[in-house]
């Protein structure tokens, strides 16, 4: 596995591979790797003739008061993992190296990024979709690879790639989740174990709302209810959000559908979780 610490390092890796006619996948992530970073990385093996995964804590979609700082860092054993899955570049860049100390640009895909986490996280999706769209330019990916968990963050950059008539192609993998349902996440480490424990309830509200809808329950506003209902008997877990939406524009509907978004954010403890699933 080749390491690259460089944009101009990266470029000439990735430039060689294309001119071999080779397919480019591109795992974009933040590090600190799990089973659900794996699962994406084995999708783009299947689907690439080459694999690139980039490690980057993007300081500028965190917020002034969130967990930059102490996000957690495990370079070495990322590292061995993705060995492990036969990686073959990995771009890991310095903050200076993505963003000059005088950079003024961002992309923001306009009315998408306030919605959901994006009307909790102020800023956050331009931060994503600003080093996302870095990264396409410095990799040249063929594909990229996202995960589900992420839903906001998929339809936002669809709608980039879309918009900026970008040429890549975005893959969204399922959820992976713990046995017992949690949702796999770099942020679950921060758990102890009565939080641990008490995070399971937002699968819990998840599923029931599920069950709803196959028993033939279509009003929006009733399923946020029992979601709700779920989510209020576990002490140890503030509701941030629990919406029912459009997949691809975000937008609340008001009867559900095959396709329909549910998804759930919540603070457990002093750790902000996400989940979600589609109906």
């Amino acid at each position: 596995m080749k390491i690259c610490r460089s944009i101009q390092e990266s470029r000439q890796a990735t430039r060689q591979a294309r001119a071999q006619e080779h397919t480019l996948g591109l795992v974009p992530t933040m590090g600190a790797l799990h089973a659900g970073h794996l699962s994406l990385v084995r999708a783009a093996k299947a689907e690439s003739d080459l694999v690139a995964v980039s490690i980057f804590v993007n300081p500028t979609q965190f917020g002034p008061k969130e967990d930059y700082s102490k996000y957690p860092r495990t370079f070495e054993q990322d590292c061995e993992l993705l060995e492990g899955e036969g990686v073959d570049l990995l771009f890991s860049p310095s903050v200076e190296e993505m963003y000059p100390s005088d950079a003024v640009t961002y992309v923001t895909v306009e009315s998408l990024s306030e919605k959901l986490d994006g009307g909790s996280r102020p800023g956050h999706f331009r931060g994503v979709t600003t080093v996302v769209s870095k990264l396409f330019h410095i990799i040249e990916p063929n594909v990229a690879f996202f995960g589900q968990k992420d839903a906001a963050q998929v339809a936002i950059i669809r709608r980039m790639v879309r918009d900026l008539n970008l040429p890549v192609e975005i893959v969204v993998c399922p959820i992976v989740r713990e046995p017992d349902g949690l949702a796999m996440s770099s942020r679950n480490a921060y758990l102890n174990v009565q939080e641990r424990k008490a995070a399971l309830v937002l699968h819990r509200s998840l599923r029931r709302i599920e069950e709803l809808a196959k028993s033939g329950e279509r009003d929006s506003a009733r399923l946020i209810a029992a979601g709700k209902n779920i989510l209020a008997a576990e002490p140890l877990v503030r509701l941030d959000y629990l919406d029912i939406v459009d997949p691809e524009n975000l937008d609340p509907v008001t009867t559900v559908s095959p396709g329909t978004l549910v998804a759930v954010a919540a603070w457990v403890g002093a750790t902000r979780l996400i989940d979600n699933l589609l109906l």
